[in-house]
This record gives structure tokens, C-alpha cells and sequence, in this order.
């Protein structure tokens, strides 16, 4: 891969930039490092990707290259980057340009640390070529249904998060990981979610199978939870939620 040492155009691209409490913050935090000019270099993928394409696609008809992709998605993994460069290639293949496409990864965390993304910009030894791109898998493991016993749901709609979800979340992924039943065969696929319901009654925290709706009002309550419902597999009676009068 050739080194280059000055983009014509650097892309900020992920989800939750363009609306919403992060994205003010993120928004804020980016004017003060660079000028307004930078907030046309936003794409928000939180409804998918066409937008995005649609920006490459006028950055190569407007020769503003080389281009990079400065990847704020806190979800990245491997196969990801993978993917998101192979469609950049497809992208450029009609005009051959694809040697001229970058991506760099910068978001590893739930919060992303903007300055030392911007600064990846002039590190080009951690940028990602379009050319030569891993070739995907013909199945891919998203396709398929994760193995489990269970399946938790996690509220962190803004009135769980506002009781405190947002830890239980990163305690509940941590005693999981630690007994050794984190999204595996036999263990517990846990996913977040916006509002579920019944929200005077979070953090809501909701079990299947048996399809049980728990209060989790501290770590204390996770704790039992995981202990007693999904390593244990017997219900935790008194934490049930119950219909309100």
C-alpha cells in the first residue's frame, strides 16, 4: 500500500453523529479542534449506509482524492472493516480508483476520544487500503441465529439509562464473561435495547425463555439475577415485575 501523506477529504463516519445527545457532545468536541467547516465531513450511519455510499461516490466523481474514512463505529470488529472496504472497492471499481480509498478505525470504546481520532489522520502506517481486501466469507456468522439458553434484553431507553443501565449493562457483560457464558452454546446472548416498558419500574431487564420482566434497581439485583436465573436457571420471585394498580 502507498503511504499518503495528505487526504483531499477525511469522512467522519459511524452512528450517532448527526443527532442526539452524543452527537451534540461529538459535535461540540469537533469544533473545538477544528473549524465549522468540519461538520460537512460527518456521515451518520445510525439509519444505514446509503448516505455514506453516496458521499464516496461524489467525492470520486468530484476527484476529491485520496480519500479516507475516519470509522467512529463503536461496534467495529475485523470482519466489519473488512466489509465496509470491500464495499468501497465495489464502489471504485468502474473508476479504478479503489488504490486511493482509505479506512482507519478510532472508536474502540463506548465513548471515542476525538482528539487522538483526528490525530490518526497523519497516521498513515494504521490506515487501511481498498485494494487487496480480505475476501468475506460466503456464510457469515450474523446470518445465523447465536447460540444460547438465554436471551437477555436490557433496557437503556433514556429513563433506564437515567437509573443507572448503562453500568448494569457493562457488569452484566462482565460476570457473564467471567463465568464463562457470555453468547455462547448453553450460556446467555445479551442485547440493549431502546424502551421497553414499563419504564416507573427500571432498570428493565427482560429474560427469555421464561419470558420473565425484571426490576434491576442495583448491581446487587443483577448479581442475583445471574446468579439464580441464568447460571442457576431458577426465577428470582421477589424481583418480578408486577402490574401496577
Amino acid at each position: 500500500m502507498s503511504v499518503v501523506t495528505a487526504y483531499a477529504r477525511v469522512l467522519l463516519v459511524g452512528p450517532d453523529l448527526a443527532a442526539g445527545s452524543y452527537a451534540e457532545l461529538f459535535q461540540r468536541q469537533l469544533l473545538a479542534l477544528r473549524d465549522e467547516s468540519a461538520l460537512a465531513d460527518i456521515v451518520d450511519t445510525t439509519a444505514g449506509f446509503d448516505g455514506l455510499w453516496q458521499r464516496v461516490t461524489a467525492c470520486i466523481a468530484g476527484g476529491e482524492l485520496p480519500l479516507l474514512l475516519l470509522d467512529l463505529d463503536p461496534q467495529s470488529s475485523s470482519r466489519y472493516l473488512d466489509w465496509l472496504r470491500s464495499e468501497l472497492q465495489r464502489l471504485a471499481a468502474v473508476t479504478g480508483v479503489a488504490d486511493q480509498l482509505f479506512v482507519a478505525a478510532a472508536r474502540q470504546s463506548e465513548q471515542v476520544d476525538l482528539s487522538a481520532a483526528l490525530a490518526l489522520i497523519k497516521q498513515p502506517e494504521l490506515h487501511l487500503g481498498c485494494t487487496a481486501v480480505p475476501e468475506l466469507p460466503s456464510a457469515h456468522a450474523w446470518s445465523c441465529i447465536p447460540a444460547h439458553r438465554y436471551r437477555v434484553l436490557l433496557c437503556n431507553g433514556p429513563r433506564c439509562t437515567r437509573r443507572g443501565a448503562l453500568p448494569l449493562w457493562k457488569s452484566l457483560r462482565e460476570q457473564l464473561k467471567a463465568a464463562g457464558k457470555l453468547e455462547c452454546d448453553g450460556g446467555v446472548h445479551i442485547t440493549r435495547t431502546q424502551c421497553q416498558f414499563p419504564c416507573d419500574q427500571g432498570p428493565t431487564l427482560s429474560v427469555y425463555p421464561p419470558g420473565a420482566w425484571y426490576q434491576v434497581r442495583n448491581q446487587a439485583d443483577l448479581e442475583r439475577i445471574v446468579e439464580q436465573q441464568l447460571l442457576g436457571g431458577q426465577p428470582v420471585p421477589e424481583l418480578l415485575m408486577r402490574p401496577l394498580d
